[in-house]
């Protein structure tokens, strides 16, 4: 064999072992975003998150000069979203939307798959809507009032619907109940759309679910809203009174979304990704999307969004403990 060809064997043999690491190394060269990026809802269709991040994800392509894609990966309260972008390459191309379940399930699960705070890389929190307290537009309970005097009637008969347990629509009646010192019978249903069917259907009394999915029913006359759980009235519903209004002060409970990322994004592509949310949340059309549904525009950017995941779930732990439940 001539020296030639063995510089050439060589040479081939030191291609192929290289290979491998061609297609990572190009894709970092790349600039970010150069493919379509998918949005993990750990959450079903149709549910109040899933509602604000399409409207997010309509407004933050364009800046980004790709597609979002929404990728819904319900079930477990969270749990197989969360845990899906946990172990995903942290080059920005997923993201999940990050919000108050996946921090009180550090709490509510034995074992959730993954740790809300090492796991993640937290960019901001996007929005805030309230929670709404609702029974059937036929029932005889017209006020807060009313469902306190049924509760303490018939302690711990009086059913009520969640989105599941340990989301808003769960923590936020125990801590409802908690306030007037009664006790109803948990419900839990597979996100706020099946809380609101129940509610409609009769299967239930009452329910806590997020504005956002409530209000169309609300507003076609179907269910009856008795209070906002919000430290103000909503605009959307100027009639309907905070619960300190109607007699129940210290429950305040707002259901909050965010952006987040698998630990280990860079920073420039965390910092594209904040400015893009950043533009798009200043767009009239997306501001006002957002409050027809009962949301609004609430940012927390960096280490103020990861306080408010650890506020999460010191509170949680609390409210668990105040009221006996377990880990699932």
């Amino acid at each position: 064999m001539t020296d030639m060809n063995r510089r050439r064997l060589v040479g081939a043999g030191l291609a192929a072992a290289l290979a491998p690491l061609a297609a990572p190394l190009a894709r970092a060269a790349e600039p970010y975003p150069s493919r379509p990026i998918k949005w993990v809802l750990p959450y079903l269709a149709g549910t109040g998150p899933d509602n604000t991040a399409r409207i997010l994800a309509e407004a933050v392509g364009p800046i980004l000069g790709q597609s979002v894609v929404i990728e819904n990966r319900g079930g477990a309260g969270g749990n197989i979203g969360a845990k899906l972008v946990a172990r995903a390459p942290a080059d920005g191309y997923t993201w999940i939307y990050s919000a108050a379940p996946m921090a009180a399930n550090m709490f509510m699960y034995k074992s959730p798959g993954f740790d809300a705070l090492k796991d993640f890389r937290h960019i901001m929190r996007l929005t805030s809507a309230d929670v709404v307290l609702i029974v059937n537009a036929d029932s005889d309970i017209r006020s807060v009032d009313d469902l306190v005097r049924q509760i303490r009637a018939r302690p711990g008969k009086v059913e009520y619907a969640s989105g599941g347990v340990g989301t808003p629509s769960h923590l936020g009646v125990e801590m409802f109940l908690d306030a007037i010192k009664g006790s109803a019978l948990h419900v839990p249903y597979k996100g706020a759309s099946e809380l609101c069917t129940a509610v409609l259907g009769n299967q239930v009394v009452f329910g806590a679910p997020i504005l956002a999915v409530a209000y169309p029913q609300i507003q076609a006359g179907r269910l009856r809203a008795l209070a906002v759980t919000g430290p103000r009235r909503n605009a959307v519903l100027p009639q309907v009174p905070t619960l300190a209004e109607a007699g129940v002060p210290g429950v305040e409970l707002t259901s909050w979304g965010g952006i987040s990322v698998p630990a280990g994004t860079p920073d420039a592509v965390v910092e594209k990704i904040q400015s893009a949310f950043v533009q798009a949340l200043k767009q009239p059309r997306v501001i006002a999307a957002l409050q027809e549904q009962g949301g609004q525009v609430d940012i927390q950017e960096g280490s103020a969004y990861v306080d408010g995941f650890k506020r999460e779930m010191r509170s949680t732990q609390a409210m668990m403990k105040k009221v006996g439940l377990e880990p699932l």
